[in-house]
């Protein structure tokens, strides 16, 4: 009787991080789980698109018969406009309260039993969130604006992914400054007041009521340079609408790499600082 031999094949070799393959699935499931959220899409679509038409026809008054302001014409104005309302809920410069709720019921501590740092799983899922956003969101009042509206095409071809990356920065830069703001729940229980603030000063200083260049261009200039908030959607929609030369936009989106990079060192940090001292609510 003859001998089987049974051949077991060799494991396939992954070249893919571990690490890599969690983040992704943690921003998978942050994608499916705010899919689930339709309705709410299709209401926030609406409403973008509707102020979309206001916030235009404003601009649009205050470039006048000249058809030029601070820079912008008529035509990169309306794409302006159109870009801010559909990168609004990408970027998210409010409403997501995750992390404090989780500090205030005391169920952060399972957070910090986990294998993945909170920054990065937070981060990962906002990640997902914003690829749905990107699809739901986005797309509405890009394509709904220059049906009514003559816009900015691209003329040179590194701005699409200048753009790109510049979006997925800024994501990056509001997840960091949303996480610090709810971190502050460490040592508050309550944190609507920082919240309110952040929702006051963000708006206004990173572009989204008026194109920061109609400010004069010292003030200007400062908060490129010295704030993080122009790269939450200022320099995202300049760079889209080539208002300024390759290699400046370029420049800027250095700027805001690095401010994004600060930022989520800085997160780390305060997660680490408050880690040290967390006290669990109730226990």
């Amino acid at each position: 009787m003859g001998s089987v031999t049974a051949s077991v094949p060799p494991p396939t070799r992954s070249y893919v991080s571990p690490w890599f393959r969690t983040f992704a699935a943690i921003a998978g499931s942050g994608f499916r789980r705010y899919a689930t959220y339709r309705q709410a899409a299709l209401a926030g679509a609406f409403t973008n698109t509707v102020f979309g038409f206001l916030r235009c026809y404003l601009l649009l008054a205050v470039a006048g018969a000249a058809g030029d302001v601070a820079g912008y014409d008529r035509e990169q104005l309306a794409t302006f406009v159109w870009a801010g309302q559909g990168l609004l809920a990408v970027i998210l410069f409010w409403g997501w309260n995750d992390l404090a709720d989780r500090i205030r019921t005391g169920e952060i501590a399972s957070d910090l039993l986990r294998p993945v740092h909170p920054v990065t799983s937070y981060l990962a899922t906002d990640l997902g969130r914003a690829g749905w956003a990107g699809v739901s969101r986005l797309l509405p009042p890009v394509l709904v604006g220059p049906l009514f509206f003559p816009v900015h095409l691209p003329a040179r071809w590194p701005t699409v992914p200048l753009f790109a990356l510049s979006v997925l920065l800024a994501v990056v830069l509001s997840f960091g400054c949303r996480f610090l703001i709810n971190a502050t729940a460490y040592w508050l229980e309550d944190v609507r007041g920082p919240q309110v603030l952040w929702a006051l000063v963000s708006g206004a200083l990173a572009g989204l009521y008026f194109p920061l260049p109609f400010l004069p261009d010292g003030l200007h200039l400062a908060l490129r340079l010295a704030t993080p908030f122009p790269g939450l959607l200022q320099i995202p929609l300049d760079v889209l609408v080539e208002r300024e030369s390759t290699a400046t936009a370029a420049g800027l989106v250095a700027v805001q790499a690095a401010w994004t990079v600060t930022m989520v060192a800085l997160c780390r940090l305060v997660q680490r600082r408050a880690e040290r001292r967390l006290v669990v609510q109730g226990g």
